[in-house]
């Protein structure tokens, strides 16, 4: 008789945490598909909620509204992000670097209320200062997720520079090449995949968040978790339950999609030639 081994400890607790991350996502998902308005009683399969869902104009624009905003901050946090990781990484004997580097690495502890908060403050001196912005809105969030999401980058790329062989970019120069096609020519495909993870996560903090955008925000300009949360406060309706299964799913294809794309890129870069 062969005897059944027990599972280690380390694999049952591998279990249990993914247990308990994914399945609260696995019942949103089920019961997006539930018949009954009450996500809490099961009243048979439906997918009338998802067309509820785009029949919603609100929830619609918030979500339009928020992948902009969300695009724009990732892709000005990517340049400013890599820009101060290069000069954090290559310029170790400027002076202020440990300020510089202080200062980026601040957003990462700082609470997200006092963010807001002082983004809040500042946005209101320059409106009287100098009359800009003269209502918050689209503006503001995109100003106030690009300072916060710039330090993620920049420590996801500072990370990846460290890592690259210095002999190789002198190498390049001492065959003639500027510094500036040095930078697009042999760093940048190095650190791409690094570019790539940053957007991401700039991504998805922008997308996600919601304590600052409230501060930022005017009458006008409705991010998608703010609808997400007055909507909830009011009891959780079936159409968020869609809305966010839509969401894990777009997530799902997207980080797959980095995953193997950044893998390739990997494979190839450890290739011999």
């Amino acid at each position: 008789m062969v005897k059944l081994k027990a599972p280690g400890f380390s694999k049952s607790m591998l279990v249990l945490g993914m247990l308990f991350l994914y399945l609260p996502m696995v019942v949103l998902i089920v019961y997006s598909f539930n018949a009954s308005r009450l996500v809490s009683v099961w009243a048979g399969f439906s997918t009338k909620w998802y067309g509820a869902l785009f029949a919603n104009e609100q929830i619609l624009s918030a979500v339009w509204m928020s992948l902009r905003i969300a695009f724009y901050s990732a892709s000005m946090a990517v340049c400013l992000g890599t820009l101060c990781a290069f000069v954090i990484t290559r310029f170790k004997k400027m002076r202020g670097r440990t300020l510089l580097s202080s200062m980026i690495t601040a957003p990462l502890v700082m609470p997200e209320v006092i963010t807001g908060l002082s983004l809040l403050l500042l946005f209101v001196q320059m409106a009287q200062l100098i009359g800009w912005p003269v209502d918050r809105g689209m503006a503001t969030i995109w100003i106030a997720h690009t300072t916060f999401c710039s330090a993620y980058v920049a420590v996801v790329v500072s990370a990846r520079l460290r890592e690259v062989d210095l002999s190789i970019e002198e190498a390049a120069m001492d065959l003639g090449c500027t510094p500036l096609k040095t930078f697009f020519v042999i760093t940048l495909p190095v650190i791409a995949p690094a570019l790539v993870s940053g957007w991401l996560l700039a991504f998805t903090l922008s997308l996600d968040d919601l304590v600052i955008a409230s501060f930022v925000s005017g009458p006008g300009a409705t991010t998608l978790p703010m609808v997400v949360f007055s909507s909830v406060r009011m009891g959780v309706s079936p159409e968020i339950n869609a809305l966010a299964t839509l969401i894990i799913a777009a997530v799902s294809v997207i980080a797959f999609i980095a995953w193997f794309w950044m893998r390739r890129a990997e494979k190839r870069r450890l290739r011999p030639r």
